[in-house]
């Protein structure tokens, strides 16, 4: 059975709803759960939220690297993290130590140089008897005599030179090249100090090892007093970092391991 069109729908189209528009259904996740969505208490997805997002925090890094943080002794190396400095009474007691390795040392081969000397002086005769007249006159043995003190005085300074030398070379091997590969002398591996480079977290290397060395060295030429300003030098660093002449010039710092 047929009826009259309707006159507000004349072409018979379905129902609309809105404005005039179909109603079409949302997009997947708007508001509706998808299977395997984790929803909130009242059924609906969850949604990221908003704001600033929230970045993985990496242990080690509470500041950006290479930045002091404030007053509390710690300092961030890009390779190590967060590493403590040493104090500067940590680093007083390790040079003690040193200073102790050193004089033992020195004490070994100074007491050597004075057997090798004592046993030079006990082969020089004693020259007088032949410098005047008497029975046992005779200036060829006096010649002699004189020559063979003469040796005598040679090498004893011979063997002070040497020790004198194996002293330096001792000194320099001991501070230079320990810092340089292991990073630490004797006194700074029993305080569990440590010399890196600031930029890279790694030991000093040659380079920087003979930097950090030879500056104090230099400072000792005049009465010491230079060397002696150089260790303290720390205490006169603004930045907080605890770092020498020596380790401003050789881009090092003393942390604590």
């Amino acid at each position: 059975m047929s009826y009259p069109p309707d006159p507000n729908n004349p072409y018979n189209q379905p129902p609309q709803q809105g404005y005039g528009y179909p109603q079409q259904a949302p997009p997947a996740g708007y508001g509706y759960p998808q299977q395997g969505q984790p929803q909130d208490g009242y059924g609906y997805p969850q949604q990221p939220g908003y704001g600033v997002p929230q970045q993985q925090a990496y242990p080690g890094y509470a500041a950006p690297p290479g930045t002091l943080q404030a007053n509390n002794g710690y300092i961030n190396i890009p390779p190590l993290g967060t590493v403590k400095l040493a104090s500067m009474g940590q680093r007083f007691v390790a040079r003690l130590i040193d200073g102790l390795a050193v004089s033992a040392v020195i004490a070994v081969l100074m007491a050597l140089g004075a057997a090798s000397a004592l046993g030079i002086s006990q082969k020089a005769k004693d020259c007088s008897q032949y410098a005047y007249g008497g029975v046992n006159a005779n200036s060829t043995q006096y010649s002699s005599c004189l020559h063979e003190q003469t040796q005598a005085a040679t090498s004893f300074l011979t063997t002070m030179m040497i020790i004198m030398g194996m002293l330096a070379v001792f000194n320099l091997l001991y501070e230079w090249l320990m810092v340089s590969f292991a990073g630490a002398t004797l006194g700074k591996l029993a305080m569990g100090l440590r010399v890196v480079k600031e930029s890279t977290g790694q030991v000093p290397g040659l380079g920087g090892g003979f930097i950090r060395f030879i500056i104090p060295v230099v400072g000792a030429i005049v009465c010491y007093i230079g060397a002696l300003l150089v260790y303290l030098s720390p205490f006169f660093d603004n930045s907080g970092k605890l770092q020498g002449w020596h380790d401003r010039a050789a881009g090092t710092l003393v942390i604590k391991k």
